[in-house]
């Protein structure tokens, strides 16, 4: 005996290739917009270190009358959201005392480029700040 008039179910091959070129198309879109946000969150952790220690710096000059030439002076060590995308830096000056703090990219977050921040609180570049 055969039935006339069953429908078979399930999708077509065409059908379930629409809906990969379709999360294809989505997800070319958003990824890219998906790490500039990370790089975003990043670069604003590493903004929050760079003033906290430039504080730590201004402090330790109050004290010592001298700026701190690296971190561990400062008793305050690069958090592990920095530490993986940026590597900090201090520089000082003796004549008059200055210091400049470096973020320098590592990894994924060269896209974004370097920050710094120095003894009279200009930070550069400009732009990202």
């Amino acid at each position: 005996m055969v039935r006339i008039g069953k429908k078979e179910r399930g999708f077509t091959l065409i059908e379930i290739m629409v809906v990969v070129v379709i999360i294809g198309i989505l997800a070319a879109i958003a990824y890219p917009s998906y790490q500039q946000f990370l790089r975003k969150g990043r670069r604003a952790d590493a903004q929050s270190y760079l003033m906290d220690l430039a504080q730590r710096e201004q402090q330790y000059f109050t004290d010592s009358r001298s700026y701190a030439a690296d971190v561990a002076t400062l008793s305050d060590p690069v958090p592990s959201t920095v530490v993986n995308y940026y590597t900090v830096q201090i520089a000082t000056g003796a004549t008059p005392p200055t210091f400049t703090i470096t973020a320098t990219a590592i990894g994924s977050q060269v896209a974004d480029g370097d920050l710094s921040i120095d003894n009279t609180g200009a930070k550069t570049p400009s732009s990202m700040w």
